[in-house]
């Protein structure tokens, strides 16, 4: 469009880009991101009317546009650093009034065809240029905005807007090459408190214990996590845990505080006060030194302070002093035997030295990529190294491919923690990826990918600790050792899924063994043990009717009268000879598994005579085993009032398959 159109006088103020015959206002210009001389005399010679301004590179951008207040830009791609789909959605994001016009190639503008569907950008003009084409290409911009400005009801016209608020902050960014947004923190889960339900007790020990968990959760809520010294909410939890060290409502507790810490670190670290955020997940980690969150949030602190080297260096190199930015990236960066790099003259920077550190940066870049070291530790790793490049020579064509060899390492990183059950570290290296400039879709396929390891990680925990129990159980180690019994594979599938059918089963299964326990220590009238049995039932939540039928065998049972009277469990007994019971080959090649009760006399010269079966399960299977090895068994003749005396007694022998 022709830009001398004549106007009656105003006295109301010309919108950006309006013609000449307004008062006072120069129009706005067109600014022009290229290195091109001969493309930007011919968009000097298409903008008759308005001024071009030429930026040379994208990290002057941002503050250019904030200074011109352009109405137009032209963007050259073989100007750009950063991947042009990327640049021109976040310049119409940040100056959605701008009008973008692109030149490049057939394939960027297949990389731009939903932005030009969409509007945001305008027109993709094609290399090589002609001026013709140029000309029209620029008229049509201006056309698109002043019809921006006229509206659709032709309002008048508004002062000029401000197009961003981020000011010097956003031209940082842009110089870093695109570095992305740091990461926002993750959305930390406070258990919920755990039951104080337990059955009374009246020992001293357990007193204790409620007591130290008492001021612990009055710690816990008033804000006393590790601080004073003494009382604090983590050091009475462990405490507790000292004296019970399977207290779920312990375990719950110190869980609490650390999620406390972590989400007031977390809080820290997004307001930038990075040693305050380190503190706090120090004091989480000197809690639980393996806990997995602790470790990912203290990879965050350490990757945001690498973001403010960063910053640092290019707002040095953005005020023309690369001197002082080589000396903040190799302040954060170099390591001791490396010291010479930093000693080096530097009075006069020609692009000898700049391409030299350029290098510099991808040798060490590549070094950490061949030992792993991609994003660890803080500044010492190939994604630092990468960046650091970036943020001195941004359009380096090897740098460009460091940076797409990067991008690949971490995507494949997140596939393989994923494929490998590590969801935390996926998910690290795919906010790495994102924060390095990869596409959103690939990032969400990592993150989805990150899920599903979570999940099936979860699934096979559940697994695990399921035939762990049946193991146990089939065993008989229901109760002991503590941290490999059946009892303890049924608190973590509580802790894994309370709910489940698994959970469900494994509990039916546990209260119905202790209650055969307690009926068999009746029956061998070892009352003590019985008793024993019981209250374990009760503590794993076996039915009332079971427990008071169990409790009623108990109190009718006749009280033991004189030792060769009643019967004794074998286990009160000292044996001298034991022969094992075979495993009958049937049965183990079926995997079945049973108990048989055995009753027998122990005469007075320790021989056993009167050996009979009480009972069996599965019935008709190891009784002929069981019967067979106890013939064999030798006790200690049992001794009463110095005097050896026959002792009835009973046994159970277990059958079950070993892995």
């Amino acid at each position: 469009m022709s830009t001398s159109t004549h106007t009656q006088p105003s006295k109301t103020t010309a919108a950006p880009g309006a013609a000449r015959g307004t008062y006072a206002l120069e129009p706005a210009p067109l600014l022009a991101l290229t290195q091109d001389e001969k493309f930007l005399a011919m968009l000097k010679r298409a903008s008759a009317g308005h001024p071009v301004r030429a930026v040379g590179s994208e990290i002057d951008f941002a503050a250019a546009q904030l200074a011109q207040h352009a109405a137009v830009a032209v963007l050259d791609s073989a100007a750009l650093a950063t991947p042009i789909a990327q640049l021109t959605a976040r310049l119409h994001a940040q100056f959605p009034d701008l009008v973008l016009v692109v030149a490049g190639s057939a394939e960027e503008q297949g990389l731009l065809a939903a932005q030009v569907t969409d509007g945001s950008v305008h027109r993709f003009l094609h290399k090589p240029l002609s001026e013709q084409r140029v000309r029209l290409f620029v008229e049509a911009a201006w056309r698109r905005h002043q019809e921006g400005l006229a509206g659709p009801a032709a309002a008048p016209a508004a002062p000029p807007p401000r197009r961003a608020r981020w000011g010097a902050p956003l031209a940082a960014l842009l110089a870093l090459g695109a570095l992305g947004a740091w990461l926002a923190g993750t959305t930390l889960r406070t258990p919920a408190p755990a039951s104080r339900a337990t059955a009374p007790t009246h020992s001293e020990d357990e007193a204790a214990l409620e007591q130290l968990l008492a001021r612990a959760d009055s710690a816990l809520a008033a804000g006393a996590l590790t601080a004073p010294a003494s009382p604090n909410a983590a050091d009475l939890y462990r405490e507790a845990l000292r004296r019970n060290a399977r207290d779920p409502r312990a375990v719950s507790g110190l869980e609490q505080v650390i999620d406390r810490l972590l989400s007031d670190a977390d809080a820290q670290l997004q307001d930038h006060h990075l040693d305050a955020a380190q503190q706090l997940a120090e004091q989480a980690r000197a809690i639980s030194p393996g806990h997995a969150r602790v470790g990912f949030l203290l990879a965050q602190i350490g990757a945001q302070r690498e973001r403010a080297v960063l910053g640092k260096a290019q707002r040095a190199a953005a005020g023309g002093d690369v001197n002082a930015a080589l000396a903040v990236l190799d302040d954060a960066a170099r390591a001791g035997h490396r010291a010479g790099l930093v000693d080096e003259a530097r009075a006069q920077l020609a692009q000898q030295q700049l391409d030299a550190r350029v290098a510099d940066f991808l040798a060490r870049a590549h070094e950490a990529l061949e030992r792993g070291a991609i994003i660890e530790p803080p500044q010492q790793n190939a994604r630092f190294y990468v960046e650091s490049a970036q943020a001195l020579a941004p359009g380096d064509a090897q740098v460009q491919q460091a940076h797409q060899e990067l991008l690949a390492r971490l995507e494949s990183e997140s596939r393989q923690a994923a494929a490998a059950g590590n969801a935390e570290l996926a998910d690290r290296f795919a906010e790495a990826a994102a924060e390095s400039g990869a596409a959103a879709a690939e990032v969400g396929v990592l993150h989805q990918a990150a899920q599903q390891a979570r999940g099936a990680a979860h699934a096979e925990a559940i697994t695990q600790s399921e035939a762990l129990f049946r193991e146990r159980l089939a065993q008989g180690r229901l109760l002991e050792p503590a941290s490999d019994s059946a009892r303890y594979y049924l608190e973590q599938l509580v802790q894994a899924e309370p709910a489940g059918a698994a959970t469900l089963a494994a509990r039916t299964a546990f209260g119905a063994r202790l209650l055969d326990e307690a009926h068999a220590a009746v029956q061998a009238q070892d009352a003590p043990r019985a008793r024993e049995w019981l209250a374990a039932a009760t503590a794993a939540g076996a039915g009332a009717g079971e427990i008071a039928a169990v409790e009623a065998e108990l109190a009718a049972a006749p009280a033991a009268g004189a030792a060769d009277a009643g019967f004794v469990s074998a286990s009160t007994l000292t044996r001298t000879h034991y022969l094992a019971p075979v495993y009958p080959v049937a049965a183990r090649t079926k995997g079945i598994e049973g108990w048989v009760d055995v009753q027998f006399l122990v005469n007075t010269d320790g021989a056993l005579s009167e050996v009979a079966i009480v009972g069996a399960q599965p019935v008709g299977v190891f009784e002929q085993s069981a019967l067979e090895a106890v013939r064999h068994w030798r006790y200690q003749p049992v001794v009463r009032a110095g005097v050896a005396i026959a002792q009835r007694a009973r046994v159970r022998l277990r059958f079950a398959v070993q892995s």
